[in-house]
Order: structure tokens, then sequence, then C-alpha cells
């Protein structure tokens, strides 16, 4: 079975750097997982595609090193299934509410004792049925990992409680919606947003886990790694792209060309 990049660094106190990926090409994929990255954040939440189509990713990404993360929506247990059962070996879940839900999701993404997560092993997580069942089982619970994210203010308040919940294992801030559900939309130095992960930064220590945020700077990033976060998000490819094509458009301009820029 393949074994968590992401798993055994954070064993190991290392940081981790993750990156998301949005397109669904699977070049885009194949790519940076061979440049080495130590994740791709695969966001099913927001965008549109299919399970099968996810599936098609992380066969690209196989071919590199880096672990997927899939973040399906918010109660979604058969979707999660199927998206580790295709090979991610972790799970992001959205707007966890309190401590129960998060006992739930830890309950679905592992096998039992610790969960009760539906046997298949006939998928590329197992892979396709070549390792014994209860081999298996025990290392799938070893090698799978779960992110709860903390987006509103009610789940904040129960953070401590949270963390606490054995099969968590990483908490993950998620400051734009916080941002918007606290009333400061997009004002991510707001001292409420500051507040936020601090408190978030001494739960994960006090409960022994790890924790992080995405990050929009190097900056940014140096500061979390000073709180003590070992999961840094940063970068997305269609940021990238955008980014590298204004950058064109600023080096040509002063040539003359011009351009119908209905996104400036």
């Amino acid at each position: 079975m393949r074994k968590s990049r992401i798993k055994m660094k954070l064993s190991r106190g290392e940081p981790v750097l993750v990156t998301t990926l949005h397109l669904i090409d699977p070049s885009v994929y194949e790519l940076t997982s061979l440049m080495g990255f130590d994740g791709i954040w695969m966001d099913l939440e927001h965008h549109t595609y299919s399970v099968q189509t996810a599936s098609e990713l992380m066969r690209a990404a196989r071919v590199g090193s880096a672990d997927i993360i899939a973040r399906p929506a918010k109660g979604e247990f058969m979707r999660m299934q199927r998206l580790l059962e295709a090979g991610a070996q972790g799970i992001m879940y959205p707007r966890c509410d309190d401590a129960r839900e998060a006992a739930e999701v830890v309950s679905w993404a592992k096998f039992a004792p610790i969960g009760r997560r539906g046997i298949d092993a006939a998928n590329p997580d197992a892979p396709y049925l070549s390792m014994p069942l209860a081999d298996y089982i025990v290392e799938a619970n070893r090698q799978t990992f779960l992110i709860v994210q903390i987006e509103t203010p009610e789940a904040l308040e129960r953070v401590e409680e949270i963390a606490a919940v054995d099969g968590v294992d990483i908490l993950l801030f998620g400051p734009g919606d916080f941002s918007i559900l606290s009333g400061i939309p997009g004002q991510m130095d707001h001292e409420r947003i500051r507040e936020a992960k601090q408190r978030i930064a001494e739960a994960a220590r006090s409960a022994g886990k790890h924790w992080g945020y995405p990050v929009g700077s190097v900056q940014e990033a140096q500061e979390l790694l000073e709180m003590g976060g070992r999961f840094i998000c940063y970068q997305a490819d269609i940021v990238m792209i955008k980014n590298g094509l204004e950058q064109v458009q600023r080096e040509m301009a002063p040539l003359g060309f011009t351009f119908d820029n209905r996104l400036a």
C-alpha cells in the first residue's frame, strides 16, 4: 500500500507543503507530483467534477510522490469513502461543527476497531486485492489521515473538544469562510482572525495534533511555522496561471500590444 508522505513527515515534526489544483488535466497532477510536493489539495466541495474524474487525476499523481488530499462537501459519507478507495491518502473535511461530528467523520474514514468504514479492497488503495485483508485494514488505518476544518465562529468555540477527538490528525483553519461568517469578509489581518489562529494553535498543541491554514505569502508561511503550525497550504494552479498571463501582458504592453482584458 502506498505510504503517506505527509504522515511520515509530520511524525518527524517536519513541515509539509500542499498546493491546490483546480484544473482537471491529468498532466497537471502528474507534473506536480513528479516535482515532489508533499500533497495536492483536490477540492470536490467547490468544484463540479465527478469521483470518476477525481480517480483519473489521482492515478496521474501516483507516478510521483505527492499525497492526494480530497475535500468532499460536508456530510458526504459515500463520496468520501469512494475517494479513499480511489487512492486519496487524506480527507479534508469542511465546516466541522463540533466533536460529535469530528468523531463521526473519523468513523467514516477508518476501519474497525477505530471506525466503521466499509471494505472493498479491489480499488487502487489496497491496491487491487494485492494485500491480505487483515494487513490492508491495519495499513489503511495507519496511512490515512483526517484534516478537520475550523471555519465558523461556533466551531472555534469548540475547537479544544474537536482537537481532542482520537483520529483527527490535523486542524485546518479556514479564514475565508470564517471572515465572512464573522462579518469581516476578506479582512485577513483582522484581530478576530489573529485570535482564531492563536486559539487553534493552542488547541492543537494541547491535544498533540498538527494544524495549519492556507497562506498567501512566504512571510505568512514563516509566521505559521513560528506559531507551531506544520501544515502549510500555498498557491493554486488557477492563481499561478493568472499571475503568469498578467506578467506576459505587463512585459509585452510596452511593445504596443493591447489586450481586451475582461477581468481587469
